[in-house]
């Protein structure tokens, strides 16, 4: 059925799940949905995501983003904390703890932007790529408050090829909880990825250009 839609992408998410390891991380977002979802009328395409320090790749990419007016991007923060080693054969006598990083805020920023257009009446159709099963109090309530909203969801995963040859389906566990809660919900269409990338070499607008990394 025809109609406005806002895509919301979860990055980190989206990464992880579908494209870490893959040809297709230089992926046009707006090209990319409007393949996969050829009846709407998409407005806004919001991508969140944190920055990562010292990662060109990353910087390359959102400059690449930058370019397509319909996608916003949107950040949180990668903070750091102290782990502690849990592996317990390991014999070090040292201090086990270590430096990590962990990306906050991106479920806290998807669920107010959300909520956000739905009050505002921006669109009559919710598009979340995610299988962050944080974000469901915040579908529960628009579908609570704006039942002619349609709510889809994409769960960005691969199956799993065991070494014995048996596919593991959905191994982000099928999040039952956004199941629940979306009137649409499936595995995000990996097999349209390589048909939306952007090229190799990309104008920046300004008469220069943004290269995608050499590694991806």
């Amino acid at each position: 059925m025809p109609g406005d839609s806002i895509v919301y992408v979860d990055g980190f998410n989206l990464y992880y799940g579908a494209l870490k390891g893959s040809p297709h991380k230089w992926l046009d977002l707006e090209a990319y949905f409007k393949r996969i979802r050829p009846n709407d009328c998409i407005r806004r395409i919001q991508y969140f995501t944190a920055r990562v320090k010292g990662k060109s790749d990353q910087a390359a990419y959102l400059s690449a983003l930058s370019t397509t007016p319909i996608v916003h991007t949107e950040f949180g923060l990668f903070k750091s904390k102290r782990i502690r080693c849990g592996v317990s054969s390991c014999s070090y006598t040292g201090d086990r703890r270590f430096s990590a990083f962990e990306e906050k805020g991106t479920d806290v920023n998807i669920a107010l932007r959300m909520l956000d257009d739905a009050y505002q009446q921006a669109c009559d159709r919710l598009i979340l790529v995610s299988a962050d099963s944080d974000l469901v109090p915040a579908l529960k309530l628009i579908r609570q408050r704006f039942p002619q909203i349609r709510i889809v969801v994409y769960l960005p995963y691969r199956d799993v090829v065991l070494p014995n040859g048996t596919v593991k389906r959905n191994p982000r566990g099928a999040a039952r909880e956004l199941r629940s809660v979306a009137h649409q919900c499936k595995q995000l269409p990996l097999a349209e990825l390589g048909k939306a990338q952007f090229p190799d070499a990309l104008p920046d607008g300004k008469g220069g250009f943004i290269q995608k990394p050499s590694s991806w």
